[in-house]
């Protein structure tokens, strides 16, 4: 299944998002200084993560074990998530000072409940958790929306990928919508994610994001949960057209995400660092740059004349060198040359442009 979309024009560049997630320890204030660093740091967009924990978590359900080493051990995974959950009025909030503060404000819902509120509010792209890939209905119930959808693809084989793939696809709510140019998202983009706070550069795996391409024909990023800022800018250099990155005001906060997560320099710097990145990818059409100029014309060479050369002289490799400067006869004409009449007297290293010669 592929999409025909020309996904340069859907991304003109990279499209970067701020992962605050629950780094706001549930405290909508902290949220909106996470909005602030990430419009600090020139941030596409600021995610946060909506959930109604007695809808997504069993009394019964054990914390992963970064969340037990970075929370409280004895706190179970449903009291954490308590802990870190935001109001539906909160999340209108958030949206509405996003939107003041002129960055795009998303949310991953993980319930259909959320998804509908966050529907409500006016969230313009859906995100889908890598956890939820497996869950059809969920998936289905976003899809029906029938607005842009970032898909996660963490802890997943390529065939499941294909099935949440399938199920956004077939749903002619969806299917049938033209994509927008103007946009900066496209309806369908596949992350690559590796589900370990903090990821081993060694498991990031980034050829996955070509896979993914190949297999489906959309546009593929990378959801980085690495240490650092070099995963994600080689996540660029190899086409990822989304880049997620956790963004926290402290590694040192009590929480799940904060030890995995950037600090607001750090992500400035790694925001800076893939603009750069989109500037010198290029249009991939080779050919010498305008401020290549000057250079060009110092390093090539050209046909000069070895000794001083009479008009009417053969021209031979006898009295012809090679030599910079590039701006007379280039060295792959000096086959041609040979055996033609100099039409006036050249001097002895001087170039030999194509007015100095003539047949012979």
């Amino acid at each position: 299944m592929k999409n025909s979309s020309t996904h340069s024009r859907i991304y003109p560049s990279t499209f970067i998002i701020a992962e605050a997630g629950v780094n706001h320890n549930g405290d909508i204030e902290l949220a909106k200084k996470l909005i602030d660093a990430a419009v600090s740091a020139k941030a596409d967009a600021v995610k946060f993560q909506s959930f109604i924990t007695d809808n997504i978590v069993t009394a019964q359900a054990a914390k992963a074990n970064y969340q037990t080493k970075n929370t409280d051990s004895a706190e179970t995974q449903l009291e954490m998530l308590r802990r870190l959950e935001l109001s539906p009025s909160a999340y209108k909030e958030l949206f509405k000072y996003c939107e003041r503060k002129g960055i795009i404000c998303m949310s991953t819902p993980f319930d259909e409940e959320s998804a509908d509120v966050l529907d409500k509010i006016g969230m313009k792209i859906f995100k889908i958790a890598s956890g939820e890939i497996t869950n059809k209905l969920l998936i289905r119930h976003i899809a029906k929306k029938g607005k842009p959808i970032i898909l996660s693809t963490g802890m997943s084989y390529l065939s499941e990928v294909e099935k949440a793939v399938n199920w956004i696809m077939e749903l002619n709510e969806w299917n049938g919508r033209l994509v927008d140019e103007k946009n900066s998202i496209c309806p369908l983009t596949l992350l690559h994610c590796v589900s370990n706070y903090p990821a081993l550069p060694e498991d990031s795996n980034l050829l996955a994001m070509k896979t993914m391409e190949k297999a489906f024909g959309f546009p593929v990023g990378y959801s980085d949960h690495t240490l650092g800022i070099e995963v994600s800018i080689a996540a660029v250099s190899l086409g990822a057209k989304v880049i997620e990155k956790h963004l926290t005001l402290d590694k040192n906060m009590k929480g799940p995400d904060h030890k995995a997560s950037l600090e607001p320099q750090e992500f400035a710097d790694m925001v800076d660092a893939i603009r750069n990145i989109d500037k010198a990818l290029g249009d991939g059409i080779k050919r010498p740059m305008q401020n290549e100029n000057d250079v060009k014309m110092a390093a090539r060479k050209s046909l000069v004349a070895a000794r001083d050369i009479k008009a009417g002289d053969i021209l031979s490799s006898a009295n012809i060198a090679i030599k910079r400067p590039g701006s007379g006869i280039p060295p792959e004409f000096k086959d041609i040359v040979v055996g033609m009449k100099a039409s006036c007297d050249i001097k002895a290293d001087s170039i030999i442009t194509w007015e100095h010669v003539k047949g012979a």
